[in-house]
């Protein structure tokens, strides 16, 4: 007999090649497919997040358990009705203009779709315009600017500008983040939050709900 915990587990150890026979047994055995995804693949990455913010758990792991999660979402996405699978919230996500690096934005990603959250990746280098002419598609809840060079920083302050000049910027929180942004830096520009990794990001997406 296979239980939601076991899936959890599966989700927490990182056991990608597991997770899909553990999830048709669950299935042979009657359990909804929503189910499956709250009590074990969420509640699995819910416990993984804090891990991860405490220093329990390091990039890697989190990156094999997202993985897991994924996997098991595929499998159960076309078997629930439409309505059913209740979103956490939407994030616009992307790499400021000039910048190629997207390792934390991708972690960022990850985390938010496991937590239950919609995102629109828009990638690496992303002009202001992209992102503003995506805020205003999406209606996101939250925009997040990624930034990993000293040099492309100021294109986040561009992008917050051009939200104020289109009449956007009350309609949707900005948050920034890499490895050069500051806190200090966020106030500056005027962005609503800095998040210092993954799992800072998905506190403060948490909290705009």
């Amino acid at each position: 007999m296979i239980h939601f915990e076991d899936i959890e587990a599966a989700v927490i150890e990182g056991q990608h090649k597991e997770v899909p026979k553990l999830i048709a047994q669950l299935l042979d055995q009657g359990a909804a497919p929503m189910d499956i995804i709250k009590n074990g693949l969420l509640s699995g990455m819910g416990i993984v997040g804090p891990r991860f913010k405490s220093g329990e758990m390091f990039m890697p792991e989190v990156m094999l358990s997202a993985k897991t999660m994924n996997i098991g979402l595929d499998i159960l996405k076309p078997l629930i009705v439409e309505g059913d699978m209740e979103s956490a919230g939407k994030a616009v996500l992307g790499t400021v203009e000039s910048d190629l690096h997207d390792i934390g934005k991708n972690l960022v990603k990850m985390l938010l779709e496991s937590s239950g959250f919609q995102v629109v990746d828009l990638g690496i280098d992303v002009s202001a315009e992209s992102f503003v002419e995506a805020v205003a598609e999406h209606k996101p809840d939250v925009l997040g600017l990624a930034a990993l060079l000293t040099t492309t920083m100021p294109n986040m302050r561009k992008t917050i500008e051009l939200l104020e000049e289109k009449g956007l910027r009350g309609s949707v929180k900005v948050l920034v983040g890499g490895a050069p942004v500051s806190e200090d830096f966020a106030c500056a520009i005027g962005a609503d939050g800095y998040a210092a990794d993954g799992a800072a990001a998905v506190d403060f997406c948490r909290q705009q709900q």
